[in-house]
């Protein structure tokens, strides 16, 4: 029986079996397992090298745009007072600022009436309107259902919210009031509110009239409508021209500049604002392309890299050593890189005082690609930019690796199948094992019961032997 010490020949079958499956198992089992790990390894290498390609190609992206070279950076001398943006429409200059009004929105707090939690003021019937000026107006209509201070101001708030009108009550020494805020800034967009009434007065009611405001305050009523901010217009001067804004936020008063307006200025201090080319923006790109290069460059030679450990020992060898896809990708680029273009001043990254260390990495010298921002700033984006330019020649080269069905996508597969392989191998293993066991199970217990029928035999033919007469004779001399 499989797995019991052979009972006729006393022989351990369980160990000599166990121990010849081992030893059939173990070297297809070691070769499986360096084949499983060194594909697992593959696969994260080129999943790292598809990840570094493709941060590469959003930076090449970045700085394959006409509009990086177009942009203007603005600034403000006083930028608590006015902040400054500009658009590529943008002219470089300077001008001089000056705020002199904020824009403003109105708010109005209504008469007050005497309100209590036990009290709370009551209205007879009718409708509220209330005009925002040159922005239109809305109704509000008022009975039995809303006709206390807070229902008119909940009511307000739900019809006014489409025209950025809300109501708060505040209690003052005089009584309860309903106050209204507009978020519309500019002149002539004043709140004002017309009552009409519509009805007889129950007990202890009064009538809308009592909340309507015409604009105009009576200083002699304490207790009468307030104008607690009128709305106005923004008013700057640029370079000595006044303009006008019915918001803090204008735009068009200076070609592609949008001024935000924060403060007003103190008389005849004006500020200034500088528009310029943004070559701090496009500085920043060039940095983020080197940057990303270096990136991949470092991924490729981590995976390519053969570090001897001495003593005689195996060498550590990255995940690629030996590629051909790495060993093509960095050739191409590196080509692409040094390939010179045009017959202007800019032709190659060297050039812009862009160079290759003795690792494959780039490296700017600042001082001459500042120098060049001075000087040939206009000349950068023929460079990079367009179809003939570094970014797109780069970026031509780098798409057969990452696109759908390229490059590394197919060589992902292939070890994915690998992997999918090695596993339809260990189980082609295991039964195969499964098999030889069970054959050496069922010969070793074959020779094994063969062992014991002989043993069987011989005993019988000694006892036989020992039985004749002359075994008898002999055995009584």
């Amino acid at each position: 029986m499989a797995g019991v010490t052979g009972i006729g020949s006393g022989i351990d079958i369980d160990s000599i079996v166990k121990t010849m499956v081992a030893a059939e198992r173990a070297p297809k089992e070691t070769q499986l397992a360096n084949l499983e790990k060194k594909t697992t390894t593959q696969i994260t290498a080129v999943g790292a090298l598809k990840s570094a390609i493709s941060e590469f190609q959003t930076a090449l992206g970045g700085l394959n745009k006409p509009e990086l070279f177009q942009a203007r950076s603005a600034t403000s001398s006083k930028a608590d007072q006015v902040a400054v943006t500009a658009s590529t429409k943008a002219g470089a200059g300077s001008y001089q600022v000056e705020v002199k009004e904020l824009a403003a929105s109105s708010k109005v707090a209504l008469a007050a009436v005497k309100n209590t939690t036990d009290a709370p003021a009551s209205f007879g019937a009718g409708s509220l309107e209330i005009s925002l000026g040159i922005d239109g107006s809305f109704s509000v209509t008022v009975d039995e259902s809303n006709n206390t201070l807070a229902g008119i101001r909940d009511a307000i708030n739900k019809q006014g919210a489409d025209k950025g009108v809300t109501a708060t009550i505040v209690t003052d020494d005089e009584g309860a009031r309903l106050v209204l805020s507009s978020s519309k800034t500019g002149a002539d967009r004043d709140i004002t509110v017309a009552a009409t009434p519509d009805g007889a007065l129950s007990e202890g009611q009064r009538s809308l009239s009592v909340l309507a405001f015409d604009g105009v305050e009576k200083p002699d009523d304490v207790a009468g409508p307030r104008i607690l901010a009128k709305a106005q217009s923004a008013i700057i001067s640029v370079d000595g021209l006044t303009i006008t804004s019915p918001t803090n936020k204008i735009e068009g008063a200076i070609e592609g500049v949008t001024l935000d307006l924060k403060a007003k200025t103190a008389a005849n201090e004006p500020l200034t604002i500088n528009v310029a080319e943004d070559k701090g923006g496009v500085k920043k790109q060039v940095q983020s392309f080197v940057d990303a290069y270096n990136k991949l460059i470092g991924v490729i030679n981590a995976q390519t890299k053969v570090t001897p450990v001495g003593d005689g020992k195996t060498p550590v060898t990255g995940a690629l050593v030996g590629d051909a896809t790495a060993r093509t990708l960095l050739g191409t680029i590196r080509n692409e890189l040094v390939n010179v273009q045009g017959d202007g001043a800019l032709r190659a990254l060297a050039d812009l005082g862009i160079t290759t260390q003795k690792d494959g990495t780039l490296k700017i010298d600042d001082a001459k690609l500042g120098k060049v921002m001075d000087n040939n700033f206009t000349e950068l984006p023929a460079l990079f930019t367009g179809d003939k330019g570094l970014a797109s020649r780069l970026d031509a080269k780098l798409k057969p690796y990452t696109e759908t069905g390229g490059i590394l996508e197919q060589r992902n597969k292939v070890m994915t199948e690998t992997i999918s392989g090695i596993d339809k191998q260990r189980e082609d293993l295991n039964r195969r094992v499964t098999s030889l066991q069970e054959r050496l199970f069922k010969q070793f217990n074959a020779m094994d019961l063969l062992v014991g029928q002989l043993a069987n035999t011989s005993s019988s033919l000694l006892a036989s032997l020992e039985n004749l007469p002359w075994a008898a004779n002999n055995s009584k001399k």
